[in-house]
């Protein structure tokens, strides 16, 4: 288990180097944009619109379009416009966020699976 822990630890780490090199690559160059600036959705935390807008690149179009449309309806705009943001990111930058967000969202995933799975083992 500790070597599969420490497989899982290495691609969050990954995920993280990515996450700074695509808050500054492409989320920066969105900020200074006066279309985009206001598209990236609400920021909670310092940096959480980098993951906004990386989910909005990542996420299936048809499932971006349906949670744009309810924060939308209830007046809300928490998440990042992908209409936008496809108009002015590139290839590269969509794959930059798909490559980070899946791998952050996958890791962090088997991250919580092996800790319930160690501590159950460890229990029985």
């Amino acid at each position: 288990m500790s070597k599969l822990g420490g497989i899982i630890f290495f691609f969050m780490f990954m995920s993280m180097i990515l996450y700074v090199i695509f808050g500054q690559v492409t989320v920066r160059k969105l900020r200074k944009n006066p279309e985009t600036k206001q598209a990236l959705g609400i920021e909670f935390l310092s940096g959480w619109d980098i993951f906004n807008v990386a989910q909005a690149l990542t996420l299936p179009k048809a499932i971006a379009q349906r949670i744009k449309r309810n924060s939308t309806s209830m007046g809300l705009g928490f998440e990042a416009d992908p209409d936008i943001l496809y108009k002015h990111t590139t290839l590269f930058d969509r794959v930059l966020a798909r490559v980070f967000y899946t791998l952050f969202t996958l890791s962090g995933f088997a991250l919580i699976i092996l800790a319930m799975l160690d501590f159950f083992w460890d229990s029985g």
